[in-house]
Formats: C-alpha cells, structure tokens, sequence
C-alpha cells in the first residue's frame, strides 16, 4: 500500500487540493489562498506533511502549447514546497469546467477555493484510474 497522494491543481489565486489513502475514495480538503509564492508553498507544505505525502499528483494541460511552461512552473513551485517525494503529472484538461458542472446551482459563482479543489479531485480520481489500467 503506498501513502497518501495529494492532488494539486496551481492556479494563480487559489490552490486546490484533494487527498487519496490508499482506499480510491478521493477528497477534496481546503484549497490554499495564494497571497505569495512563499506562503503559497508553506502552506501546501504544511498540508503535505500534515498527511503524509509520498506522491503528489499536480494537474498540467497535456498536449497544450503551455504544456512545457506548466511543468516548468510546477517544478519551480515544488521546489519551494521542498517535497522529496514522487511527483506525477495529470492532465487536468476541462477538470475545472467538470467541477463547475458538478456544483450548478449550489455555490456556482462563488470563488472560495471549492471549485479550486473538485478540480484537483477530479484529476486525483483521473490518475488513480489510470494506474488501475
């Protein structure tokens, strides 16, 4: 049994996180107010240890011409983040227009960061179907 995995999907304003232990059932947990770089970091830090990480699975837009930019971006934050463990890319494509789907009518329009860590949901269930494969 591996340790839990923690999802993240980088945005600019707001961190969304999801966790798995080792059961497939994935959730979401609060997302991270991004104020800065630095807090931004300590904070998912905190998170990380907090559960335990031994993977983090961070969601890119594959096949995109920012593609490359992206990873480059993530591996800079992780370096921030100072987490030694495995770090996997998923494609995160239309996981934030799912997870507004997946909330109509409750909190749409609301910008609290839930929406923010659906999306980081949805691309931890992604990458746990894919190692089933």
């Amino acid at each position: 049994m591996m340790g839990a995995i923690i999802a993240i999907d980088l945005g600019l304003k707001r961190i969304g996180l999801a966790l798995s232990v080792g059961s497939g059932i994935v959730i979401p947990l609060s997302a991270v107010e991004r104020k800065n770089r630095n807090q931004a970091a300590n904070d998912v830090k905190k998170v990380l240890d907090e559960y335990e990480a031994t993977t983090v699975v961070v969601g890119i837009p594959m096949g995109s011409t920012t593609e490359d930019e992206m990873r480059r971006r993530v591996a800079h934050f992780m370096s921030l983040v100072e987490f030694t463990g495995e770090i996997a890319y998923q494609d995160e494509s239309l996981s934030s227009q799912e997870a507004e789907d997946l909330m109509k009518g409750d909190i749409r329009y609301k910008r609290d960061g839930r929406i923010d860590s659906l999306s980081a949901k949805i691309i931890l269930e992604r990458f746990l179907h894919q190692l089933k494969k």
